[in-house]
């Protein structure tokens, strides 16, 4: 099950997103043309940092010096932590790289990873990113039978997962904490610790900070399409 997941990296989505490279990993303004500007990768479900090694490649091949990192944190069942969780794991893990960085970084995050970034970049309010690329990521949550469900919850249908992702116990695993079943919009509203609040679906003390600090990103793109498999509904 590990290993299926962690195919879809290498084998579709490096592909798509090579074209976009060239136009956003941009040498630093005048006077620092001779640097690139460093590059965060954060994987996504029961993924690592070796599902991107052609992606590294890729990058230190077409635009050399380039200082890539690939973030080897809540790796294979890890990721299944609950997201704000990770998120501060992941805080810690790239401030310093940021740091390292006053002319700013570029951030990719596949999968998963997208919200982990996307709440990255809500809370943070001393960010630097100059480019967010959420690749493959269900920014608007999933709801759809997929292996992976399948696997973690065998004796649940689609229908009924809600029951288990909208009580405290399912909001313990990470992906319960974006499943947005259309149903039960009012479940999902009062339940959902995370999607609900970085989405503002739901009022927050802190919704007009984390809006503010998110809009400090000089760039988004957002990469999905129907061949994808797994987020469901794909334009999520």
């Amino acid at each position: 099950m590990l290993g299926l997941w962690g195919q879809r990296l290498p084998a579709a989505w490096v592909l798509l997103l090579l074209p976009f490279l060239p136009l956003l990993l941009l040498a630093a303004p005048a006077p620092h043309r001779e640097s690139y500007k460093p590059v965060i990768v954060v994987h996504g479900l029961f993924d690592s940092s070796y599902s991107f090694r052609h992606l590294l490649e890729y990058i230190n091949e077409t635009h050399p010096g380039t200082v890539v990192t690939v973030l080897d944190l809540f790796d294979g069942r890890e990721s299944l932590r609950p997201l704000w969780e990770q998120v501060q794991g992941f805080r810690e893990a790239v401030v310093p790289i940021m740091a390292k960085a006053p002319q700013g970084v570029h951030l990719i995050c596949y999968s998963q990873g997208g919200l982990v970034c996307r709440a990255l970049l809500s809370v943070m309010d001393d960010h630097n990113v100059d480019s967010f690329i959420s690749l493959s990521s269900p920014q608007m949550g999933q709801y759809g039978d997929t292996d992976y469900l399948k696997w973690l919850f065998p004796t649940s249908m689609r229908s009924n997962l809600y029951r288990i992702c909208y009580s405290p116990w399912g909001q313990e695993f990470s992906i319960c904490n974006y499943w947005h079943d259309p149903h039960h919009d009012d479940l999902y509203l009062n339940a959902s610790s995370f999607l609900a609040l970085i989405n503002g679906e739901r009022d927050h003390p802190n919704a007009t900070v984390w809006r503010k600090n998110f809009l400090r990103v000089g760039h988004l793109v957002l990469i999905g399409g129907p061949d994808d498999g797994v987020i469901t509904p794909w334009q999520s």
